[in-house]
């Protein structure tokens, strides 16, 4: 009897000390894509984002229209001309088909660099606030629900509100 008592004691403790300690833990939850989005930097950077693309799509359409012009005049002359020149016209045709590929994933590898370089400090002034509101209102812990993220129930504070207000959107 002695030892079921001091059982139930035990457990009594380490319910109370486990309940105590889930009691303090504090969580939160804010759309950290829809925060970004609805930030003004980020429609600033976007938008020069898409003018760098305009600008490398429409270098790489000259760079095919080129080709095509010059491929459609090689096709016309290949019989007036010799092997040898036919030759050198083809390997020039597949030149300037690796240079239009190799520019085009340079470009890519440009976009990608520049995107990383604007949305930084973007997506940094959003973690700062995120975090400064979280601290100010006492949570330990701030989890990202975009959709996709992993979390699957968000049914605690939602800091949206609060850190859109710090950052003055």
């Amino acid at each position: 009897m002695k030892h079921l008592k001091s059982v139930l004691i035990a457990l009594a403790i380490f319910v109370g000390a486990t309940s105590f300690v889930n009691a303090q833990t504090k969580v939160a939850h804010i759309d950290t894509q829809a925060l970004v989005e609805a930030m003004p930097e980020m429609k600033a950077a976007q938008s020069e984002l898409d003018k760098i693309q305009k600008t490398y799509d429409t270098e790489i359409k000259a760079m095919a229209k080129e080709l095509q012009t010059k491929m459609t005049q090689y096709d016309q002359e290949a019989a007036s001309k010799t092997d040898e020149e036919n030759q050198k016209r083809f390997e020039e045709v597949q030149g300037m088909q690796s240079n239009i590929q190799a520019y085009r994933q340079q470009a890519m590898q440009d976009l990608q660099k520049k995107q990383e370089d604007i949305l930084k400090p973007v997506l940094d002034k959003a973690r700062q606030a995120i975090q400064k509101v979280g601290r100010a209102q006492g949570f330990q812990y701030v989890m990202d629900s975009t959709t996709g993220s992993g979390l699957l129930l968000a049914d605690g504070k939602d800091l949206m509100a609060d850190v859109k207000k710090e950052l003055g959107i």
